[in-house]
């Protein structure tokens, strides 16, 4: 049944090929000839797992002679299994997990990505106490409300305060290898906090720890931030915003605010799948691609069509209202503190899609800042793990099809880069990124490990 469909879509095409030719336009190009036309796609419930449902939905992916079943899963661990099992062909992964998996943290596998899903989306909230006693802290602008970006010095004294009454400080975060981990490790650290380590022995992430950092699942923050069990959570959208409508939580900072415009989440398939349906991966990165650049293009001018897609229950299934304040360019902080904030989601401009072997070495680099990567290593290893990761050459080959059948242009796409973007000054430490150099970039950070230093026996040693 599988394949007849699938020759039926193909003769379709080759007839309206024929039928454009002789109306004289340009030719509809014929999908290629996959090796796989039904596929099962996972991804969790967030606002980023968007270019998905608008492949879907705007029937890119059966232009590109694909059957595409997208199914949600209960939380990125579960999700990480399947693709490695092979009950899904793919899907929508922490950035951090292809590289944690291919380099053996947590769960060993070889996991590939062509296609980075978008920029930004997150944002780091705390319960209405803590934001209160935190807020004194904060410097206001002239209308008097919090001055942006809010730095972790301002939590710092509320954290001591906690200490003092025999208070641990727990915050949730979505896994350990998440985008979410490391923003809020980044922040905390760059207000002279100390977010803990991770060891051989000890994989809690909270040895040494000021702030006791947990996994949490997204849908499950705001519950638990009400509860009492976690003082703040860094999650991606709804979850923030999700916060202010039940009055529960203020998110204080978003990820934009900590590394402009950082990578979030990627495609993900496993090594051995990418080799196996080489056409079909090309197929699926040149649908994604048309995902995102509908998402954004004309200034944004399809957000609203897309907030409603993203509701529905098989998606996010959040409020619609909750879904467009982060959507649709503007984030509110405060209850009736709503600001701005137009690159908050963002899907195709800037080449958010290209998988930039930079960002790859980035996450590593936190990996090894906080004892995930237990040992140093040299500059050469950075960059050869992220090239058995990131796989732009797929990602540029889909881009070529898509400009040669008109469907994309020449000037969107970064054909000449060597896969490293210039240093980056966009952290809100002020510490520059240079994605060639990361052990000088480590040798920067006032909290972590740098050099030969290792975790043992609860304590950092070495030099």
């Amino acid at each position: 049944m599988a394949q007849t469909s699938h020759t039926l879509r193909r003769l379709l095409a080759s007839a309206a090929a024929v039928i454009a030719l002789t109306a004289g336009v340009s030719a509809i190009a014929a999908p290629l000839d996959v090796e796989k036309d039904q596929l099962k796609l996972g991804f969790i419930k967030l606002t980023d797992m968007a270019p998905l449902a608008i492949a879907a939905e705007k029937g890119f992916f059966e232009d590109e002679g694909l059957s595409v079943t997208l199914e949600p899963q209960a939380n990125w661990k579960v999700l990480l299994d399947r693709v490695i099992s092979g009950e899904l062909d793919g899907a929508h992964m922490l950035a951090g997990q292809p590289l944690g998996a291919t380099i053996g943290f947590g769960t060993k596998a070889h996991i590939v990505t062509a296609f980075s899903m978008d920029l930004n989306g997150n944002g780091i909230t705390l319960s209405n106490d803590v934001w209160q006693k935190m807020k004194a802290n904060v410097p206001k602008g002239a209308d008097g409300k919090p001055l942006h970006p809010i730095k972790a010095d301002a939590l710092k004294p509320v954290i001591a305060q906690y200490k003092a009454e025999g208070k641990p400080f727990n915050m949730g975060m979505v896994f350990p290898v998440s985008t979410h981990n490391y923003e809020l490790r980044y922040w905390l650290a760059s207000g002279g906090i100390n977010p803990g380590f991770y060891s051989p022995t000890d994989v809690s992430g909270q040895i040494g720890a000021d702030a006791l950092l947990s996994v949490t699942p997204p849908p499950q923050m705001p519950a638990t931030l009400e509860a009492g069990t976690i003082y703040g959570y860094s999650v991606g959208e709804p979850w923030n915003q999700q916060a202010v409508m039940k009055g529960i939580g203020v998110p204080v900072i978003t990820d934009t605010e900590i590394w402009k415009n950082n990578p979030e989440k990627v495609f993900g398939v496993t090594d051995e799948w990418a080799k196996k349906n080489p056409k079909t991966h090309l197929a699926v990165v040149k649908a994604l691609i048309r995902a995102a650049q509908w998402l954004d293009e004309n200034n944004n001018a399809n957000r609203a069509e897309a907030v409603k897609i993203l509701a529905k229950p098989e998606y996010v299934g959040a409020d619609a209202k909750v879904i467009a304040n982060s959507m649709t360019g503007t984030f509110e902080y405060e209850k009736g503190d709503k600001r701005d904030v137009p690159d908050f989601n963002v899907f195709f401009r800037y080449n958010a899609t290209y998988p930039f072997y930079s960002d790859a070495v980035w996450y590593l680099t936190q990996m090894r800042r906080w004892g995930q990567i237990a040992e140093a290593k040299p500059d050469a290893w950075y960059d050869e793990t992220a090239r058995k990761v990131y796989k732009p050459d797929v990602y540029l080959q889909a881009a070529k099809l898509l400009v040669e059948e008109g469907k994309s242009k020449e000037a969107d796409f970064p054909w000449t880069s060597d896969g490293y973007k210039p240093v980056d000054n966009g952290f809100i430490d002020g510490i520059p990124y240079d994605g060639r150099k990361p052990n000088d970039y480590l040798a920067k950070q006032p909290i972590g490990l740098k050099g030969d230093q290792k975790v043992e026996g609860g304590q950092v040693v070495g030099g």
